[in-house]
Formats: structure tokens, sequence, C-alpha cells
């Protein structure tokens, strides 16, 4: 029997199963498809994803391989970056999903994680002691925990009968990775010249002289699942920019509508659903590829903590109250980031407004926080108290080095002022740095291991209750 299986080896699932097995958790992953996506479905990564690569030591190859951006605007609405925004990461992180999936399997790798491929999920039971998942050709496999992380068609999902409401697709996009026969300049100038009026169009490099092309279609296809033709795709890009840019050689051809679904719930007993599995939107904002990335974030410690046997009762509940609310305000963003791509008047008019609204600084960090992930901040349940409560903490330096660098094994962390507290009975669980060098406004922080805050203060009791509430009963 397997401490945990995960159903999928995209983004989520991988980033989850290495923070399992960073834990030591025996876990296995099981994939459908026979090898990894060589699709450039995502191209970047929000200030939130690049934090939690940092935190985990693996930042530097993402950056060697992709282009940083800039911070500020919404909708393709430009506006100058944020002063002073909390964090040391103030930035869009460009890197195609071929890449980051390449990396998150490399270190995966690294870590020892089980990657069966071919291996297509058709049955879920489970009972007090485990989870049985049964593949097509009749194998029976045993864990004490299941995750589904296999995409908006989720098998899991749909197993277990969770209720997935939302909106289906009002309107479709073709998507294709393609060779142009036209010259680079002059694709750009065109392309260019359309998202005058047509942001939701566009035709980029991703590598090997290939482009990434995506272009309105001709209605909502009665069957989503099949690809189009490339001789579609070309006559839906003659349609709006007059030319097909000499599209050959497809390399992959999709579709993708602007459907938004939130699932009902993201623990039924001993399964838990995470990325698209859970949520599906449209991909405006580049938020699908982040918010799963955030998803395994924050179930991985849990589920390693109650594996282990020190984890709160209530905490593995936690991953729905905390993240279920994430995903419908994202939903939210992308529902009102497709609106303001219409052309009709009244989206347009909304976004002059906000063309107006976001020259104001304010609006601006409000709307960069909300996009990057950084402005999250979750509920606790606590009476009122510090507003560093549930928000997760930057980068800061310390007299050792760097907060982040202190937190690469995926543990808790008293962050302490005063010299004078003490972690006594959790030290295997949490670690104890003193002697901040840069000044916080307050006297200690507790962090979990995903940097989010949850004790601020200077009293040892009140310091013990929190590290028993999170990080279960002492050890002493």
């Amino acid at each position: 029997m397997y401490d945990v299986i995960i159903v999928g080896a995209g983004p989520t699932g991988v980033m989850l199963a290495s923070e399992l097995r960073l834990r030591g958790i025996d876990v296995l992953v099981l994939e459908k498809d026979a090898e990894p996506t060589k699709i450039a479905r995502a191209l970047g990564l929000h200030t939130r994803s690049v934090e939690i690569l940092d935190q985990r030591g693996l930042l530097d190859p993402f950056l060697a391989l992709g282009q940083t951006y800039p911070l500020g605007g919404f909708a393709g609405i430009p506006a100058p970056p944020p002063a002073h925004l909390d964090t040391a990461h103030p930035y869009l992180l460009g890197i195609p999903q071929i890449l980051t999936e390449r990396l998150l399997l490399e270190h995966a790798a690294e870590l020892g994680v089980k990657i069966r491929r071919e291996c297509e999920v058709v049955g879920v039971s489970q009972d007090e002691l485990g989870v049985t998942v049964e593949l097509t050709d009749g194998t029976q496999l045993l864990s004490r925990f299941l995750v589904g992380c296999d995409g908006g068609r989720s098998a899991v999902r749909k197993l277990l009968g969770v209720g997935f409401p939302g909106e289906p697709s009002r309107q479709e996009m073709l998507l294709g990775v393609v060779e142009l026969a036209m010259p680079a300049d002059e694709i750009d100038r065109i392309v260019t010249e359309v998202r005058q009026t047509h942001k939701n169009f566009g035709a980029g490099p991703v590598g090997d002289g290939l482009y990434r092309v995506v272009t309105p279609a001709d209605g909502v296809a009665e069957d989503r699942a099949a690809p189009p033709t490339l001789a579609e795709l070309s006559d839906q890009l003659r349609v709006f920019a007059g030319t097909d840019f000499g599209a050959h050689s497809p390399r992959w051809l999709s579709r993708f509508g602007d459907a938004t679904r939130l699932a009902d719930r993201y623990r039924i007993g001993r399964v838990f659903l995470a990325g698209d599995a859970a949520h599906i939107h449209p991909p405006y904002g580049g938020q699908g590829l982040n918010l799963g990335i955030q998803d395994a974030f924050n179930l991985g410690w849990k589920l390693a903590a109650e594996v282990a046997g020190w984890a709160p009762t209530w905490l593995l509940d936690s991953y729905h109250a905390e993240r279920h609310p994430v995903a419908a305000d994202v939903l939210d963003i992308t529902r009102v980031l497709g609106e303001l791509l219409l052309q009709e008047p009244g989206p347009q008019a909304v976004r002059r407004l906000i063309t107006e609204l976001i020259n104001f600084e304010d609006v601006n960090r409000h709307l960069v926080e909300k996009v990057s992930g950084i402005g999250i901040r979750y509920d606790f349940g606590d009476e009122p108290g510090h507003e560093l409560l549930g928000r997760r903490l930057r980068d800061i330096r310390l007299t050792r080095g760097r907060l982040y660098e202190l937190m690469h094994a995926g543990r808790g962390l008293l962050l302490d002022q005063t010299g004078e507290l003490s972690i006594d009975g959790w030290a295997d669980r949490v670690d104890h740095v003193v002697d901040v060098r840069e000044e916080l406004d307050v006297s200690a922080v507790l962090l979990r291991p995903d940097s989010h805050i949850v004790w601020v203060g200077d009293d040892q009791q009140a310091l013990d209750d929190h590290l028993h509430r999170w990080f279960g009963a002492s050890g002493s």
C-alpha cells in the first residue's frame, strides 16, 4: 500500500508529489499519457509561484530559461509597476509550460518520485482504511490517500460524483503550435495591428522554429474534445488577420472555451482534488498552471503531516477551506478579463473606466496583487488580530542568509527577534531562527511550511498554543 497515489503527472501532480517526497512520504503518480506534454499551454509563472519555487530552492534554473517582465497593468491595459510591492520577486516569469514541466519532473526524479505512464484510472473506491484505484487493465492499487490532479475532465472527480457547477462556454478559441512561412518581422507587425482591436489574438515563437498561434473560433464546437484541423485554424487566422502567415506542419492543435467551473468539494473522505480537476476557467491572465501549483503547495505539507501522524484533526479540511475561496476569486478574475476582451460597447465602456482607474496607485496595486497571487490572505477563523495573520511572509534578509533559503526542507519556522522564545517539543517539525537582520514590525512570527503566518507576538504561552494548534501535540 502506498501512502499517497496521485492521478496526473502535470505541474500540479508533480509539484504535489515532490512536496510529499520531500517529507519522506511513499507516493506514486499515475499518468495516462505516454510522455510529458510537448505543448506550451501556459506561458508564465506569477509572483506567488516564483516565491514557491524559491522556497524550495528551485528558482535558479527557471530564471535561467525564462524571461522576467515587470508587473503592472490589467487585461492588456498598461500601467507602471506599483512601488514597493510586498515581495522580493516583483515580476512575471515568462517560461513555456514545456520547460516548467521538465524542470519540475527533474526535481521530482531527484527526490525519488515514482511515475507510471500509460496508466488510466477507471475506478475509485474507499473505506476507513484507504483507497482502491482500478486501472484499465484491471490492476488494483491501494493507498492511504488519493489526489486527483488529472485535469478539467478529471476521471477522479467524475468517478466520485463531485459536483462541478459553473457556466458553459460561450465562445471558443483555436490554439495551435505550427510552423509559419512568413518572415518574423512581418508576423510581429500584423499581430500588433490585429491586437489593437482583438486582444485574444496572437502568434509568438516558442522555439525550434515553431509558433504558438491563437485565434477566435467560428462558434462553439459540439465536441470540444475533437481538435480543429489545420484548415480550420488557417481559415480563422485569415478572418482576423487577412492571412494565415503560411501556417504549416502543425505539431499540436486544440480548442478551448471560456467555460468556468468550480468543484463543490476539494475533499471527499480520503480523496482530494487539485489543479484543473478542481477548477477550470479560460486562460486569460495565465492563472491556471499557477493556481494548480499553489494548490499543491497548500495540500502537500498537510497531507504529509497526516501520514506522519502529527496533523491536527482539522488540518486536512483546511485545504478546501483555504483554497476553494482562492479559486472562486481567480474564476471571477478570469470572467472580468474575458469581458474586457470583448468588442461590444458595454465591455469597452468598462475597459475605458478601468483605464482611468488603473492610474491610481492603490487600484493598480490591488489588481497586481490579485493576479500575481501575493494578495492572498487565508482566514484562520481567529478573532480579529494582527494584519499579517493569514498572509505569506515575503523573502527577507536574515543573519544566516535569506528566509526562503531556510525553508527548502519544507518545515515550519519561528522567526524570532527577541531571542527569548522556544520551540521545545516541536523542533522535529519547526525551525527556530533568531536575530532577524531586516527589521520586522513585530517581535516574532510563526510560519507554516508554505510561509503563511499563523502567529504574531512575544508571549511563550500563546506561541505554545499555536504550535500545538498547527503542528500537533508536543513531542516532549
